[in-house]
């Protein structure tokens, strides 16, 4: 089913104690909460101000960081460290395309961890190569922290800043050295990044506020769009002018920043419809509150005739709330999802296709002889819907009317989620009515990019829908896959 729905690339995390801590310790927890950004590779890099130790692999958080693993990255003395948990689009050399990533420059050992992608990526790549740069992987995390080790004359700071001037796109970043942590966020803000603070006086960057939580820091505030922040782990000046940064925070640990890039807010709308998580509240706007208004709106501009309103599990689950709310009819769990049934690779014939939804999903008897409401966030190709629909008519349903609690994906998206190539989006080639009758449903309807900028309550990225693309994209669709995703 995985494949038939847009995927986040990946969730990343920094922590820095002004004392010595478990920092693998909260980086591994932190991790835990972002595991549904990513799935396929998970990774974590730690440093005690002398030595720097990276461990990652292909798999799941629990799956790479087993105890012996875990005290591997335990070193006595650890201050700080970057996380990463990853989805990647292709299988190809997985392993090394694994995040944190690392490189020796004249500023000493760096990390980066990185939640989105580079438009320029190729271009910036092929100019590094030119000048002396060795690459390692094929995906455009490396661009970045190849372009700040090139500039070996400023300081990091600086050349972090420098390099968020030179590339475009969408993306959230955190690095580090043996001594401190960054965080920054691209001028628009595509990709979240918020900000905590741990009992101890130290400072944690992180993907969602979920993963502050479970490590016990307090939220913050979000990493403004263009904004660079870092920890300057003592209270002496750096080179960098004191008029261009903020600070906040102690004399230990103190966190600067730097408006980089002027803000143009057009955060992405699938964190809202689909990606985060749903107590994650992002830029001041709760993601499941913002779902369930989708719902509402979706009820007013869509209405249907039914006796009960069911979600598709787990993505559908506030949107039906809000369109039964808004409709007056009966919600239900008119599918019930297999917590077991894990990824399942399952090779592409159509009967073992049919097999992975039944999987798993099953009917239950809430559908039989009813008038049905299925209301779910997205749809890409069109195939997994139409085998739900079918699967809820074969448990007696008597009508299937769907609704999504987005608009049709007709692009694909340049900043981070692996959307499928534009010709196989089947919004992109087919008529409403037409996906109407491929999935076999009585009657289908999406919500208007309206209705989304409604129920978000502020400016957000719509590039998949409509080909607007706020922040730059490549000159050719072709180029999408140029360098793999991070």
């Amino acid at each position: 089913m995985e494949s038939d729905k847009p995927h986040e690339e990946c969730g990343i995390i920094s922590v820095w104690s002004p004392e010595p801590a478990d920092v693998a310790g909260m980086l591994h927890l932190g991790l835990f909460a972002l595991q549904h950004r990513g799935q396929e590779a998970a990774g974590m890099c730690v440093s005690d101000g002398l030595e720097v130790r990276v461990e990652k692999d292909l798999g799941l958080v629990s799956q790479v960081f087993d105890e012996a693993r875990l005290d591997m990255l335990r070193l006595p003395g650890a201050k700080l460290g970057i996380g990463h948990t990853r989805y990647s689009t292709t299988g190809s050399n997985l392993r090394f395309n694994a995040q944190p990533l690392t490189v020796r420059s004249s500023k000493g050992i760096l990390a980066i961890a990185h939640n989105g992608n580079f438009v320029n990526a190729k271009e910036i790549r092929q100019n590094l190569l030119e000048h002396g740069a060795v690459f390692q992987t094929t995906n455009d995390t490396e661009v970045m922290i190849n372009l700040i080790a090139r500039y070996s004359k400023l300081s990091l700071v600086e050349a972090t800043a420098r390099a968020m001037r030179e590339l475009e796109g969408g993306f959230s970043v955190v690095l580090m050295d043996r001594h401190t942590v960054l965080a920054l966020r691209d001028g628009n803000g595509v990709r979240p990044l918020v900000i905590g603070k741990l009992p101890n006086g130290g400072w944690v960057f992180a993907s969602e506020p979920p993963a502050l939580t479970l490590i016990g820091a307090d939220f913050v505030r979000d990493v403004r769009p263009g904004e660079l922040v870092w920890v300057e782990p003592n209270p002496h000046p750096q080179s960098l002018s004191l008029r261009e940064r903020g600070a906040e925070g102690g004399v230990r640990g103190k966190l600067c920043s730097m408006q980089v890039l002027e803000p143009h807010p057009t955060p992405c709308a699938f964190e809202w419809i689909y990606f985060a998580r749903g107590d994650s509240v992002l830029d001041s706007i709760g993601i499941h509150e913002s779902r369930v208004r989708m719902g509402e709106v979706l009820a007013q501009e869509s209405p249907a005739q039914a006796d009960v309103v069911i979600p598709v599990p787990d993505s559908g689950m506030g949107a039906a709330i809000g369109f039964s709310r808004a409709s007056g009819i009966t919600f239900d769990y008119g599918l019930y999802k297999n917590p077991y049934a894990g990824r399942t690779f399952i090779q592409p014939t159509k009967e073992l296709r049919d097999l992975k939804v039944k999987l798993k999903l099953a009917a239950t008897p809430a559908v039989k002889g009813k008038r049905v409401v299925m209301v779910d966030d997205s749809i890409v190709r069109g195939t997994t819907s139409g085998r739900i629909v079918q699967l809820l008519r074969d448990a007696g349903a008597t009508q299937v009317h769907v609704r999504i609690s987005a608009p049709p994906i007709k692009h694909p998206c340049y900043y981070g989620i692996d959307t499928a190539a534009r010709k196989e989006l089947i919004a992109s080639t087919h008529s409403v009515e037409e996906i109407r009758h491929f999935i076999g449903a009585d009657s289908l309807a999406f919500l208007s990019e309206a209705g989304v900028r409604q129920a978000i309550g502020g400016p957000v990225c719509l590039a998949c829908f409509n080909g607007q693309y706020p922040a730059g994209q490549p000159d050719e669709e072709t180029q999408k896959e140029a360098l793999e995703q991070a």
